[in-house]
């Protein structure tokens, strides 16, 4: 019996100054979090440097702005000696890594504004409301070759979560490519468009002279509605100069994809023995001069007009 008293008071015993410890370690802990959270709010309320720094230069060594004044703060002439005035230019000042960091886990930017993914910069990506390291890995993916052709595809990045994107959609703002004025690099950057239909696109459209609708790249051998449904949303053209189908000589009229040398021929001699007013593409293909797959083809062109 004695015994027995002895094992259940060391029990006892044991048993508080195992609650006792878990007690001091729960309020360790928390006074653990106390101080780093005063630890944070005093990082992030301490500057250790100004925001904002203006270095004054002389206008004639004024940087250009990509075109723009919107940072630069102009000084009037302060003398009547024509000397020239300094300027102000804003710059942002850097700050450690410590308080970036700190600053933007406690409050990131969430301003909306128009960007395209494929050209925005980090500082851009980061006033949207990524952190730093969410922007460098979009930076990241780019450097890489990656491109995002639709909005869908930002949507996709893993950094991107699904209530930003909801936030950031109507915003997102990716130009259509212009296949009249597109060099090969940016051709290539299509989906389903290596250096082959590049080079290809390239080369009809200095046949055509200029593509007037973007259908015509199906006439393009071996580019089929397929390949032409995975670009169409993401091209157009800029209009072209009018082919001069009732002004050009027999050689230029040849030249076209869309004219054989024996209707090149029989153009210049419909031009000279049908007046003006007969002077149409319906009056060519009436006349036999045109065969229908041409005609059909002229159709989609822009045309000078007969005058």
């Amino acid at each position: 019996m004695e015994e027995g008293k002895k094992k259940s008071k060391n029990l006892n015993a044991s048993f508080v100054t195992g609650a006792i410890a878990l007690v001091f370690l729960i309020i360790g802990y928390q006074a653990a979090l106390f101080i780093h959270k005063a630890a944070v709010l005093r990082i992030a309320a301490n500057r250790d440097r100004p925001d904002t720094v203006y270095v004054y230069v002389p206008r004639e060594e004024m940087p250009a702005l990509d075109g723009k004044d919107t940072l630069a703060a102009r000084l009037p002439s302060d003398n009547a000696e024509g000397k020239v005035s300094p300027s102000a230019v804003r710059h942002n000042a850097p700050h450690s890594a410590k308080v970036q960091e700190v600053r933007e886990q406690l409050a990131p930017p969430r301003e909306s504004f128009r960007f395209n993914p494929n050209t925005v910069s980090l500082e851009d990506l980061c006033r949207l409301g990524f952190s730093r390291k969410q922007a460098q890995s979009i930076l990241n993916y780019r450097a890489k070759g990656g491109r995002f052709h639709r909005k869908e595809d930002f949507a996709k990045s893993y950094v991107v979560a699904d209530s930003v994107y909801a936030r950031l959609e109507p915003y997102i703002d990716i130009p259509r490519l212009d296949i009249n004025s597109a060099d090969s690099t940016a051709l290539v950057a299509l989906p389903g468009i290596g250096p082959f239909f590049a080079r290809k696109i390239i080369e009809y459209r200095e046949r055509l002279k200029g593509y007037s609708s973007t259908v015509q790249l199906m006439e393009i051998w071996n580019f089929d509605r397929e390949k032409y449904d995975k670009i169409a949303d993401l091209v157009f053209c800029s209009e072209p100069e009018p082919f001069g189908l009732w002004t050009l000589p027999e050689a230029d009229l040849a030249r076209h994809p869309h004219i054989s040398k024996a209707e090149a021929h029989s153009i210049v001699l419909y031009r000279e023995h049908q007046p003006r007013r007969a002077w149409t593409l319906e009056g060519l293909h009436k006349a036999g001069v045109l065969s229908e797959d041409h005609f059909t083809g002229l159709q989609r062109c822009r045309l000078a007009p007969a005058h």
